[in-house]
C-alpha cells in the first residue's frame, strides 16, 4: 500500500467502526508507521499493531478483538487488501517493554472512530534499529533506519533499548555493526543495559 491507499484503507475502516457503533486505539509500527507520519515513501504490505491504549501506556495486542478483526476483514475483502493487511504480527515486542515514555510521545491520527497511535520519531529509532540489527544491512529496516537520518544520542539511546530485548553477545556484536555502517563508534558504557 502507498500512503494515500494506506490512509483510505484505515479511513474506510474508521469509518466502518463508527457505523457499527464501536471504537478502538492500535499502537502502530513498522513501515505503515513511517509511511503515514511521510519519513520513507516506499510502500508497505501491512499495518503492524503492536498494543491497545490502556491506563498505564500500552496492552499486548495478542489478537484482534473480535468486533475489529470483522471490521479489518470486512475492509480487507472489499478494498481487496488481503487477510492480513491489518494485524498483531510484532506485538512481542511489548513483551520486553516499549521504549521509555512512548505513550507521552505519540501521535494520534483519528479515522472515525478509529484512534491510531504512531509513534515518535526516537522511538521509530528504536524500532528500526532492533529490526535492523536482527535482519541485517541490508533489509529494509536498515533503510528505514537511515531515512529517520536518527542523531549519534537517538541511536545510543535506541541501542541501550534494543539490549534489553536481546542481551546476547551475538546480537551485540551485531548492534555495534549497525552502528558503526552509520559512523557510529559505541563504547561498552554507552551500550551498557539500563
Amino acid at each position: 500500500m502507498a500512503r494515500e491507499r494506506l490512509d483510505d484503507a484505515l479511513a474506510t475502516l474508521g469509518a466502518l467502526l463508527e457505523e457499527r457503533g464501536e471504537r478502538a486505539g492500535v499502537l502502530v509500527i513498522g513501515g505503515a508507521s513511517l509511511l503515514l507520519l511521510g519519513v520513507i515513501e516506499r510502500p508497505t504490505a501491512d499495518i503492524d499493531v503492536v498494543g491497545y491504549p490502556s491506563s498505564d501506556g500500552y496492552t499486548k495486542a495478542e489478537q484482534l478483538p473480535d468486533f475489529l478483526a470483522t471490521a479489518v476483514r470486512d475492509v480487507g475483502d472489499a478494498l481487496g487488501l488481503g487477510p492480513t493487511w491489518f494485524n498483531s504480527g510484532p506485538a512481542g515486542l511489548v513483551d520486553f517493554g516499549l521504549p521509555p515514555g512512548l505513550a507521552g510521545r505519540v501521535t494520534i491520527r483519528t479515522y472515525g472512530t478509529l484512534d491510531v497511535h504512531l509513534p515518535a520519531h526516537e522511538d521509530l529509532v528504536s524500532f528500526k534499529l532492533y529490526a535492523a540489527v536482527d535482519q541485517g544491512e541490508r533489509s529494509k529496516h536498515f533503510a528505514d533506519l537511515r531515512a529517520l537520518a536518527p542523531t549519534r544520542e537517538q541511536l545510543l539511546t535506541a541501542a541501550r533499548w534494543t539490549r534489553t530485548h536481546d542481551p546476547s553477545p551475538g546480537f551485540l556484536g551485531e548492534l555495534r555493526h549497525i552502528l558503526a555502517l552509520i559512523d557510529v563508534e559505541a563504547s561498552d558504557a554507552d551500550l551498557s543495559i539500563p
